[in-house]
């Protein structure tokens, strides 16, 4: 991977105006994945909290534009947005749908989930990684952004990790809601079983 630059920074009003974002796009990325940094400025910033919140979030176009609910990927953004918003700092859109696998494979997995497969054995059966994510991107994002120290919001222990080992200061992890239904609730306590999210259940 060589050294991401910033190509273009555009400001675009999401969420019908109400809250004013920055884009940004970046050269030197070889994957051609065109991950995504998003700002926000920080509407209720402290100056004393100069360090960003920032969340790693992994497209998933099922639960971001369709409220999908099979995962909480569609409610953890929407959080991000509300919380980073507020307190300043990053979404890093990162173009890894379905963990990495891709959204074909993922309909693939769902459909061995109906089954009674949990998320990762659906995987195996399919001989995909449980995860095949790279974060290492993330901290490249990071980095030609000028960051080397986050607040982190995730849930997921091998986020922070793999950033730290990309040499970026993980300060602080600031866990995400739990948004679990009827749909979703065998697949987060999969995630908490097998991957060690730090999920709390009622």
């Amino acid at each position: 991977m060589s050294d991401l630059t910033i190509k273009r920074r555009v400001m675009i009003p999401v969420r019908a105006g109400d809250v004013m974002a920055e884009f940004i796009s970046f050269n030197g990325d070889d994957s051609g994945k065109e991950h995504i940094g998003i700002f926000f400025e920080g509407t209720k910033a402290k100056d004393n909290e100069s360090i960003p919140l920032v969340r790693l979030h992994s497209e998933c176009l099922t639960g971001d534009v369709f409220g999908s609910g099979r995962c909480d990927c569609g409610e953890q953004l929407d959080e991000a947005i509300d919380l980073i918003n507020e307190q300043g700092g990053y979404i890093l859109y990162l173009r890894q749908e379905g963990r990495g696998i891709g959204l074909y494979a993922k309909l693939e997995a769902y459909a061995l989930q109906d089954q009674g497969y949990d998320t990762y054995q659906a995987n195996e059966m399919l001989h995909l990684p449980d995860d095949g994510r790279d974060f290492g991107i993330a901290a490249e994002m990071l980095r030609a952004l000028g960051v080397t120290k986050v607040r982190l919001l995730t849930n997921n222990p091998d986020k922070a990790q793999q950033l730290k080992e990309h040499g970026i200061d993980v300060v602080k992890l600031v866990p995400t809601k739990v948004h679990v239904n009827q749909h979703n609730r065998n697949y987060l306590e999969t995630k908490a079983k097998r991957k060690q999210h730090t999920l709390k259940f009622d």
